[in-house]
């Protein structure tokens, strides 16, 4: 009975090694370039632009920011947008029914700001960082000219921002605008 159980033993280790050798390597496929490689012609950013979260929500703040019918620079603009894929968001509120959304693409966003006058300037930021991915909620004050000490409104955006290991990249900015039931959190007032 004990050589049997012994030969049992022996054709189960023999079996379960034969399964753990290395299955024959399958050959990896070749690297795809990804969104921004495959971009080679999207405006190149000004390195100070891109250096840090508050660096790039600061350039883009500048950028967007201007008269009505002046020409803004929008190569900058675009430099500092993952290429195809940025995009802006912004809350609708409505006094009557759900909340909803305007998306807009990087298209979009400059036809409609092209046509406005306004000029945005950061507040207060909270970031977080989880390896290349970091969200910020920034808070903001839209003012009718770069000398106005009153904001004409104020709100939240939230960023999320690829940092690829060269510089920051916006994928995308979704705010919402203080209203008296919506005021900025106290942390972003300040």
């Amino acid at each position: 009975m004990k050589k049997m159980i012994l030969a049992a033993a022996m054709l189960m280790a023999v079996q379960s090694s034969g399964a753990q050798q290395p299955a024959a390597a399958t050959p990896r496929p070749a690297p795809v370039p990804g969104v921004i490689a495959s971009h080679p012609d999207w405006p190149k950013a000004n390195p100070e632009d891109v250096k840090s979260p508050e660096a790039i929500i600061q350039a883009l703040s500048d950028t967007i920011s201007g008269e009505a019918g002046k020409p803004r620079d929008w190569n900058r603009f675009k430099s500092l947008l993952v290429p195809g894929s940025g995009r802006m968001t912004i809350v609708r509120h409505s006094k009557t029914g759900a909340a909803d959304l305007t998306i807009l693409s990087t298209d979009d966003y400059q036809a409609r700001a092209g046509n406005q006058t306004f000029y945005e300037k950061p507040i207060a930021y909270e970031k977080q960082s989880f390896g290349h991915m970091t969200h910020v909620y920034e808070s903001y004050a839209i003012f009718h000219t770069p000398t106005d000490t009153t904001a004409q409104a104020r709100g939240v955006n939230s960023w999320e921002l690829l940092n690829d290991g060269t510089r920051y990249w916006i994928l995308q900015i979704y705010w919402d605008t203080e209203r008296p039931d919506n005021p900025i959190p106290a942390a972003l007032a300040k």
